[in-house]
C-alpha cells in the first residue's frame, strides 16, 4: 500500500494571478505522482489546500489533481472553509458538523480529522471531536490505523509556528488516542517543513508543503522586536510518501525538483543487486 500526502497548498494566494506561483509548484508535484511507478493507491491532502478558503480556489485545486489516476482524501487546515470546501469535495464525509472520516485501505484504516477553528491558525479540537476519535477507535482496536490532522501536537522547535503540550486541544486529542496501540503513524501537515518526532508512544510524521517553506530557524523570536531572520523560503515544492508493509509504516520526504543521477540499474550495478538480494532470507 503506497500513500502519497501533499500539504498546504495555498492555492489563491495570488488571487488575480493565472500563472500563480503556488500553483506552478503544486502542478510540479502532481506531475511527480502521476508519473511515479507504482502509482500510488491513493492521495491524502493534509489541509490549508486554499490560502483563503474561497470557491474560486477550490475549484482550480479540483482542476489541478484532475490529471490523478487515484483518490483523493482532503482535510481542512487553518486557511480553509468547512462550507466551501464540503461543496468543493461532496463525497468527503462529515460528522457532528466537522469533516471527520474514516477511509478503509485493504486492511489498514485512516481516519481523517477536523483540527479546524475557523478565525484561528493554531489548532483546536474539541470534545465533540475527541468523542468521535475515541469511538472510532474503540470499534477497532487491533486494526493498524493512521490518523491524518492539519496541526501537528507538538512544539516544533520553530517557535512562531509551534504549539505548546499544554494547549486544551492537544490534551483533549491525546486523551482520546491514548491507550490505543494500533495507531501506526500520524500524519500532519501545517509547519511547512518536512519533519518527524516520537510522541507519547507514537510517530508523527509532518509532510514538507508543496507551497514555500518555513525556514529552519530555531532561536528564540521575539514578537516585539523582529530581528530580521528569514521565515519563508522557496525551497523546493514537498511531498511525502507512506509505504504500509503489512507491519510498520515507512514514509519517505521528497521534492518534486530534478537531480541528477549517478547511477543506474544496469549491468555496471546488477552484481550489487544480486549480492544485496542473495543475503537475505528465503
Amino acid at each position: 500500500m503506497l500513500l502519497a500526502q501533499v500539504t498546504d497548498v495555498h492555492l489563491g494566494f495570488e488571487p488575480d494571478n493565472p500563472s500563480e506561483f503556488n500553483r506552478k509548484r503544486f502542478d510540479q508535484v502532481v506531475n511527480y505522482l502521476c508519473g511515479l511507478n507504482p502509482q500510488p493507491d491513493m492521495l491524502l491532502m493534509s489541509g490549508d489546500l486554499t490560502d483563503l478558503g474561497d470557491s474560486d480556489s477550490y475549484t482550480r485545486l479540483l482542476e489541478a489533481i484532475s490529471p490523478c489516476a487515484f483518490p483523493a482524501w482532503p482535510i481542512p487546515g487553518n486557511h480553509d472553509l468547512r462550507e466551501n470546501f464540503a461543496v468543493a469535495f461532496p463525497h468527503v464525509p462529515h460528522a457532528d458538523g466537522f469533516i471527520q472520516y474514516e477511509v478503509d485501505a485493504n486492511g489498514l484504516r485512516i481516519l481523517c480529522i477536523d483540527t479546524l477553528e475557523e478565525g484561528r491558525h493554531g489548532g483546536s479540537y474539541c470534545e465533540t471531536r475527541a468523542a468521535w476519535l475515541r469511538a472510532r477507535l474503540d470499534e477497532k482496536p487491533n486494526t493498524p490505523t493512521i490518523i491524518v490532522m492539519h496541526h501537528p501536537p507538538i512544539d516544533s522547535g520553530i517557535e512562531w509556528m509551534s504549539t505548546h503540550s499544554d494547549e486544551p486541544w492537544v490534551v483533549r486529542f491525546a486523551g482520546a488516542i491514548d491507550g490505543f496501540d494500533n495507531i501506526v503513524g500520524i500524519l500532519c501537515g501545517h509547519l511547512h517543513r518536512a519533519t518527524s518526532i516520537g510522541w507519547r508512544g507514537k510517530t508523527i510524521s509532518i509532510c514538507p508543503s508543496t507551497a514555500p517553506q518555513v525556514t529552519l530557524e530555531l532561536a528564540p523570536i521575539d514578537p516585539e522586536a523582529p530581528d530580521g531572520r528569514p521565515m519563508i523560503a522557496a525551497e523546493p515544492p514537498g511531498v511525502a510518501l507512506h509505504h504500509w508493509n503489512g507491519r510498520e509504516l515507512v514514509s519517505y520526504f521528497h521534492t518534486s525538483d530534478e537531480y541528477l543521477t549517478l547511477a543506474r540499474y544496469d549491468h555496471r550495478m546488477q552484481d550489487l543487486v544480486r549480492e544485496l538480494i542473495a543475503e537475505r532470507p528465503s
